[in-house]
């Protein structure tokens, strides 16, 4: 499979197997996958970056030519990387800071056997009873013709460069909010239709969420509401959403809260109603409003949620208990709506500020590899 980064991935081989480097993309299993894995590379800081499963690859084989097995051997006898080194290394990466141990564990090992169903060998090795891991020198290790060659550096180098690819993209992406921010007296035309390029359904699910938040949180920001414990004595405040968690992470949280509603907000992009019910249950039934990354009507959505309710779940009275929780559905018209709304309410620039603010947090920007 071709995409854009093959072909960065076949110049850097060349580098290091100038007569070779064809030969080494075809034969080597490890390669292919890393080259799946990094198709998001020149779509832009739209697209969404791989890093857990490349990292979990870079901080093996960077353990290994640490203690130079590319050059002495003898890799069969070493005790092992320890998992709290590895863990900690991956998340001094770019973009890496947040990221879990369900790579460096089994899930990289998972997806790459069901990319090569037919392979010999998974990428890491691991001994459980004492938390050591190993890169699978098979996958290194190339016989062409009489040679053998090691390719754990130039994959050091090509997922660096994709790093590097996706800082550039976010940088870029970065600048551009900074700047129709900065010009958005005198331009907001340009500014509102950037922001409306960001409501998309294939747009990347957390950039969708930081927009999503930016925007209802300008949206609800003039709403007044009046409580208190006595009629005589309410008290005014403004509606206030809050994030409360990592986006798109998942972490068993909810997503957005708004105060003193107390309304919770939950992003999804997808229409199973498996994740409905399952972030209905997290808190115990509680209404919950669902964002959701469609053009499709909220009417349509709310009857394809219970079309397929009614199928996984056959008795009625369970279904219905379940739609009741259901307190919004805000689908991309309605967002685009609140837009428009906040805009003219004066607040582009602080939707673009927001934006700009949760990109960096999410994105641990800025940031870049240490020298090994």
């Amino acid at each position: 499979m071709d995409i854009s980064f093959t072909q960065t991935i076949k110049k850097i081989l060349q580098n290091h197997f100038p007569n070779d480097f064809e030969r080494v993309y075809e034969k080597s299993e490890l390669l292919q996958y890393i080259n799946i894995k990094t198709k998001s590379a020149n779509r832009g800081a739209k697209a969404r970056g791989s890093f857990a499963n490349l990292y979990a690859i870079y901080v093996v084989i960077e353990d290994y030519l640490n203690s130079k097995f590319d050059i002495a051997g003898n890799y069969s006898k070493y005790k092992g990387a320890e998992f709290t080194k590895l863990f900690k290394r991956q998340r001094e990466l770019p973009f890496g800071a947040k990221l879990q141990n369900h790579a460096l564990n089994n899930r990289l090992n998972s997806e790459f056997q069901k990319y090569f169903p037919g392979s010999d060998y998974v990428p890491i090795i691991r001994d459980l009873s004492n938390n050591r891991y190993w890169i699978n020198d098979s996958l290194l290790k190339l016989k062409i013709g009489k040679k053998t060659l090691n390719i754990a550096r130039a994959i050091i180098e090509i997922i660096d460069e994709y790093s590097r690819t996706k800082k550039d993209a976010l940088n870029r992406f970065i600048q551009t909010c900074k700047n129709l921010s900065n010009i958005h007296n005198a331009d907001p035309l340009k500014a509102k239709e950037f922001i409306l390029q960001l409501l998309a359904p294939n747009i990347e699910a957390r950039l969708f969420e930081i927009v999503s938040y930016a925007i209802l949180k300008y949206y609800y920001h003039d709403q007044k509401i009046y409580w208190g414990w006595e009629i005589s004595k309410l008290k005014e405040d403004n509606l206030k959403l809050y994030k409360t968690g990592r986006t798109n992470a998942n972490d068993g949280g909810i997503d957005f809260v708004m105060k003193p509603l107390g309304r919770f907000f939950q992003v999804t992009e997808t229409l199973d109603v498996r994740k409905y019910f399952l972030d209905i249950d997290k808190i115990h039934r509680y209404p919950i409003t669902f964002v959701v990354k469609s053009v499709a009507s909220k009417e349509d959505i709310r009857k394809g949620i219970k079309s397929n309710a009614s199928r996984a779940y056959t008795i009625k009275a369970v279904v219905d208990k379940y739609m009741k929780c259901i307190e919004e559905i805000i689908n991309i018209p309605q967002l685009s709506k609140c837009f428009i709304c906040a805009v003219k309410q004066g607040y582009l620039k602080n939707i673009m500020d927001e934006i700009i603010l949760q990109s960096k947090v999410e994105f641990n920007y800025p940031g870049s590899i240490s020298k090994r």
